[in-house]
């Protein structure tokens, strides 16, 4: 990241130098000059802040700016002992962005100091795409990368959405990463908590607030202060707490569990769910209120099957992790960039690192053949399953189910997601399935039946 630069001319030579010292003390390249001869000097240099005194030996700020290129990123504070109408109206009417009068207290150019360097690290940040770890050269990807530099800078909410596998939280890193904010990036999944502990993940405790709080907790939101706070699974969040999450962020304040006080919290929230946001809303999923003030900015994150020119770059990309993770040189076998090219990738990048990993440790030279399964008609596999004509309903769903768990490894909650359903129909539809095959109950109801009463 470049270091922000500031210029001081000022023939008030005590405070000069204590300006360049917090200057100094918080990262700056200062450089001070005492009339405007010595600031001829600094004409052609690179500046992201100058502090220019109105009176000056040999004349004015106002004649340092006639000799500085302009910079259009540059903000230039105007300060002076003898304020008038005329020298503010000038100011007005010319680059300057403040009119200061002395004595400046360095409270105030501390102050300065801190929005100009945030400035400084998110145009430095924005400015190159290298750390984004959006990898990939299809246009899918360069759109995204676009839309991620666009908006990272500001400090809208952003919700993303996508398929499982597309690459969320690998997003909202790059957002951060992109936005030069000075604090950390925190990662909650509010589908893998407990629906009791999840209002204290996120909003913290006081100590002897429930049984079991033995100690204060300081939550997620107070935890990413000044930084970005990424919220994976927001749809499966309980429907109480999402109206507590929506006071929070109209707010800017949370109250720990427990606690009466508010406190202010700063930290850019990104939002994410593999579920259609509006078929979120209509199935009592999402708060539709909430939704609107997440969405500030949306962004569609695209499947695999729309990057196929990225398969085989992301392939090598894990096989290089690998490779440097076990001190081995294995190669790539050209002849399975055609199969995994034309594969649909339902479980998007997730499944072709676990393609990629599966084909690397079952490898026994120093070839890596990634050769997705794939499925000839009337042949289920882990990722497609095939109906025979005559099944009924309540056949199809059950196979369903029970094969859509068994893609997510019995992950009741990633399942519920991938079928649209909620967690407690899945519970309720496998304990149907228990009875009967307890019992051998013929009249059974069919899962979508259980389905409408549960849901």
């Amino acid at each position: 990241m470049n270091e922000p630069v500031l210029v001081i001319v000022d023939d008030d030579r005590s405070f000069a130098a204590k300006a360049a010292d917090l200057a100094r003390s918080r990262g700056f390249a200062t450089h001070v000059a005492h009339s405007v001869a010595e600031s001829e000097r600094f004409a052609g240099m690179p500046r992201d802040l100058s502090l220019l005194d109105v009176d000056l030996p040999d004349g004015s700020g106002f004649d340092v700016l006639a000799k500085f290129e302009p910079r259009d990123y540059e903000k230039i504070v105007l300060v002076t002992g003898q304020p008038s109408v005329e020298s503010a109206a000038r100011a007005v009417s010319s680059q300057v962005s403040d009119y200061l009068t002395k004595p400046l207290s360095l409270e105030k150019l501390d102050q300065l100091l801190r929005e100009v360097s945030l400035r400084v690290s998110r145009r430095s940040a924005a400015a190159s795409d290298s750390n984004l770890g959006l990898i990939g050269e299809s246009r899918a990807i360069e759109r995204l990368r676009a839309e991620v530099l666009r908006i990272a800078p500001c400090d809208l909410p952003v919700l993303l959405t996508g398929e499982t596998g597309t690459g969320k939280e690998v997003v909202a890193r790059a957002l951060h990463r992109a936005s030069g904010r000075p604090g950390p990036l925190v990662a909650v999944n509010c589908g893998a908590v407990a629906p009791e502990l999840l209002a204290s993940q996120l909003f913290g405790h006081e100590r002897g607030s429930f049984t079991g709080a033995n100690a204060r907790h300081i939550g997620v939101f107070e935890q990413a202060q000044h930084g970005t706070l990424f919220l994976d699974e927001i749809a499966e969040m309980p429907a109480q707490l999402q109206v507590y999450l929506l006071r929070v962020l109209e707010s800017g304040a949370v109250t720990r569990v427990g606690g009466h006080a508010e406190i202010t919290v700063a930290a850019r929230v990104v939002a994410a769910t593999n579920r259609y946001p509006q078929s979120a809303i209509a199935n009592g999923l999402l708060r539709e209120d909430l939704y609107y003030r997440l969405a500030g900015y949306e962004i569609a994150l695209p499947p695999l099957r729309d990057r196929d020119d990225d398969i085989a770059l992301l392939a090598q990309v894990f096989l290089d992790e690998l490779n440097a993770a076990n001190a081995t040189r294995r190669r790539m076998d050209s002849r399975c960039a055609q199969a995994m090219r034309e594969h649909g990738w339902p479980g998007n990048v997730r499944e072709l690192r676990s393609a990629v990993a599966r084909a690397y440790f079952g490898s026994d030279g120093e070839l890596v053949s990634v050769f997705p399964q794939r499925c000839g008609p009337g042949a289920d596999d882990a990722a497609q399953l095939v109906f025979r004509v005559g099944m009924s309903y309540a056949e199809m769903e059950t196979a369903m189910l029970l094969k859509t768990l068994a893609r997510f490894d019995g992950d009741k909650r990633a399942a519920a997601a991938a079928l649209g359903v909620s967690t407690r129909t899945i519970h309720n539809q496998l304990a149907r399935l228990k009875h009967v095959a307890a019992d051998g109950e013929p009249d059974a109801p069919a899962p979508a039946q259980a389905a409408a009463r549960t849901a």
